[in-house]
């Protein structure tokens, strides 16, 4: 059997496994709340390799691996504590609290109807506001994993660019439209299980394959020497010296990701779909096991990739660093195992872009079509109303995804930065601080959205700091500050929040 007939076949019975999930869940979209929170009756394991899987997405292995691999070591290392120590504190911090939080106000199922509710904003303006940021983040994120779909299937088949990106909306589509959060979550559950166990089995034959982990970083060593010297190209001598020296705002951008998760809506919306708070405890484990393996394997597959790759591909180095995992598995296993691997790829894209389009669509049927423009549509109409959403935001995604030299790392950091710098100070205050008002919470949002968008097309300085750092800040500080000054304090909202904070878990 040729190795293009063996992949083909271990990644037609893998989508044509996960469309099936799409259709098995179909039928168990009886409400709003069945098809974005799945009813909260989800289990700790399913909610755990489900936020994680959908958290990653196509640069956990392809944009994170591929900055190793062009001597980003230090970068990649620092932005993966980041998020690790991001994921455990959001898991230990938020996840209790939103869930009960989400149900004390009025029974929330989205995040900009949390806001709403927590705020009593009868006009809807915060609820506006962050459907607006959740659509044009999430449509530049869900691209990410589109662009990442595409440029599997051209690494793998050498399908143009375009095919490949159309196959893989296809499936993403089929089982979301279908399934709703039930399908995301199952199917999820299986990307996360193969991201995880492919990234130790990758990790494993890389450092067998290089003579044990001592050897393999030798190589790595010399390779690195070699790229400055000019014996690579020009990209990776470039990338191999700019990583040298790695300064303390550096790190501190780096850092910085892990303070994206509090203002996640794919991430925070698991939390709020859970099956009962006392599966939390569990969920946050298994999910802290899970990241840290999967970021550890990530980084060391990226950057032995440099040694392991050096005498297999033409010219010694990658065209496209960002298939450093995916030419790796072709050297590494037979074909139909290696077929397999593939798809843990294709998985991560995947799981993140079916969340992503679950959670924008459910923003605009929820918190628009519902809330604003037609308050009494019932849940068919709704539900209707959120397939539709679905695929418009995917074929705006497309279209930002056409460009085939498109950087999923550069994409993720965009859209993640807008949600964290947005959304997560006020997530924690909505939390945390009785004092928070209506007009705070409006202005933080506007401040910290805005920040983003600006800081990210300015460069040179200060203005090197990843985005979500000044973001976060800026929104936290202006929602902090705006409250306190806001003397008009809403009595109902103060006493739900006493409520709030005596319920049991």
């Amino acid at each position: 059997m040729s190795s293009s007939i063996a992949y083909i076949i271990a990644f037609v019975l893998y989508l044509g496994f996960m469309i099936y999930l799409g259709f098995r869940n179909a039928g168990n979209n009886r409400s709003a709340s069945d098809f974005f929170i799945g009813g909260r009756r989800v289990g700790p394991w399913m909610t755990a390799l489900s936020a994680e899987a959908s958290d990653m997405s196509g640069w956990l292995l392809m944009g994170l691996p591929g900055l190793a691999y062009l001597g980003g070591i230090k970068e990649a290392f620092w932005t993966a504590l980041g998020l690790i120590l991001g994921t455990y504190l959001n898991w230990l911090f938020v996840a209790k609290p939103l869930r009960k939080c989400t149900i004390a106000f009025g029974d929330s199922i989205t995040i900009p109807e949390f806001f709403s509710n927590r705020f009593k904003d009868s006009k809807h303006l915060i609820s506006s506001i962050s459907v607006i940021f959740i659509i044009l983040f999430f449509t530049i994120y869900t691209a990410s994993g589109f662009v990442a779909c595409a440029k599997l299937f051209n690494s793998v088949f050498g399908l143009n660019y375009y095919i490949g990106l159309a196959i893989g909306i296809v499936v993403i589509l089929s089982y979301t439209i279908l399934g709703g959060y039930l399908a995301v979550c199952s199917t999820d559950f299986i990307q996360g299980s193969l991201m995880f166990i492919a990234l130790i089995i990758i990790s494993i034959g890389a450092i067998l394959a290089l003579g044990g982990t001592h050897h393999a970083m030798e190589q790595v060593n010399l390779f690195g020497q070699k790229a400055m010297n000019g014996e690579f190209s020009d990209a990776m001598r470039t990338a191999f010296t700019n990583n040298q020296t790695y300064s303390g705002m550096s790190i501190a951008s780096a850092m910085a990701w892990g303070l994206g998760y509090f203002g996640m809506p794919h991430i925070l919306v698991r939390f709020m779909g859970i099956r009962s708070n006392k599966d939390v405890k569990l969920s946050r484990r298994i999910a802290t096991i899970w990241v840290i393996v999967a970021f550890a394997g990530a980084v060391w597959a990226g950057t032995v990739g440099t040694a392991y790759l050096f005498d297999k591909v033409n010219g010694g180095f990658l065209n496209s660093a960002e298939t450093v995992i995916s030419e790796s598995i072709k050297f590494m296993f037979p074909s139909f195992i290696a077929g397999i691997f593939l798809c843990a790829i294709l998985a991560a894209a995947m799981s993140t872009a079916d969340s992503q389009l679950l959670v924008a669509s459910s923003a605009f049927s929820q918190d628009i079509y519902k809330g604003l423009l037609k308050k009494n549509a019932d849940h068919k109409e709704v539900l209707r109303v959120s397939r539709i959403a679905v695929l418009v935001i995917a074929v705006i995604a497309m279209l930002l995804a056409l460009d085939e030299n498109s950087s999923i790392f550069g994409l993720v950091s965009y859209a993640w930065a807008g949600f964290g710098g947005t959304f997560g100070p006020l997530i924690l205050l909505a939390l945390f601080w009785r004092g928070t008002t209506r007009t705070g919470a409006v202005s933080g949002l506007i401040c910290g959205g805005l920040t983003v968008v600006i800081w990210h097309n300015l460069h040179g300085g200060l203005f090197d700091v990843y985005e979500i750092l000044p973001a976060f800040i800026i929104c936290l500080l202006v929602t902090v500050v705006v409250s306190l000054f806001d003397k008009r304090k809403d009595a109902v909202m103060l006493a739900e929040f006493d409520a709030y904070r005596k319920m049991e878990d």
